[in-house]
């Protein structure tokens, strides 16, 4: 099974870090975020990559181009730099990553759209964000989209508010949670599983819709979106702080997404 990874978007909100590579290449712990997002699914058995870039996807074809050479050690014969000589192997050597240009200034599903080719052999894909990180179960995930037998299921999610709550009884304050999850609905949390019957709801890859608006909404009205309840981990990496939590978790005992051994 497919592993769509959107990773072309220009990350606007993080420009200090976006100014000089891509949102995905942004570092969690010395590894990328895109890196740490593919490692849970390879955790669950999913290893086969096609990532959607866009904004300087140079730096991420660098980045998987030189894998070997980033993480094993290697000898290099200077009078014959052609010829290397890898001493190790590293944990991913199962993963194969199909790195897919869709655009600079295209929405998710014109990216979606431009990349079906790689998605002919499998009747179900699996596709998310490339900021995003969380310790969902994807082979539950997948059971339950093929359970319904629906043409799409997101993952919903109910993240920790930045603010503390506080919990009032007759202007009395009987309790204060730190960062409590929001305690009414969902939000899209990626972790997308999808039939091919999705590219019907593409506007034949119009590069300027964005796959959450219109799509979304037409799967919504035929029925055929359903949410899969996640409520464990889920954090999205859309600012400095988020990145400096993100680390900071990472330096924890366990981080909580760090699903892998």
């Amino acid at each position: 099974m497919k592993d769509v990874i959107l990773c072309g978007g220009m990350g606007t909100r993080l420009r200090e870090e976006t100014e000089v590579r891509p949102k995905p290449m942004v570092e969690i712990g010395h590894r990328p975020i895109l890196w740490h997002i593919m490692k849970v699914y390879a955790h669950h058995g999913f290893r086969d990559f096609v990532l959607c870039l866009g904004y300087k996807g140079e730096a991420i074809r660098r980045y998987f181009l030189d894998y070997h050479t980033l993480y094993c050690d290697v000898t290099v014969d200077l009078g014959h730099p052609e010829r290397l000589r890898f001493h190790d192997r590293h944990a991913e050597d199962d993963w194969s990553v199909t790195l897919a240009d869709t655009g600079w200034d295209t929405m998710t599903s014109g990216r979606l759209w431009r990349v079906r080719r790689y998605l002919q052999e499998d009747d179900d894909f699996m596709l998310t964000y490339g900021d995003g990180v969380a310790d969902v179960d994807l082979t539950a995930l997948l059971a339950f989209h093929r359970s319904h037998g629906r043409v799409a299921t997101v993952t919903g999610v109910r993240p920790s508010s930045r603010w503390g709550e506080l919990v009032v009884e007759d202007d009395r304050v009987t309790d204060f949670l730190e960062k409590p999850q929001i305690s009414a609905g969902y939000i899209n949390g990626g972790f997308f599983v999808l039939g091919r019957k999705v590219f019907g709801y593409l506007e034949e890859g119009d590069p300027t819709i964005p796959f959450e608006r219109a799509p979304m909404s037409r799967l919504t009205a035929d029925g055929q979106l359903m949410v899969y309840r996640h409520h464990g981990y889920w954090m999205a990496m859309d600012t400095l702080r988020d990145r400096t939590l993100l680390n900071e978790e990472w330096k924890s005992e366990k981080p909580a997404w760090k699903v892998w051994s």
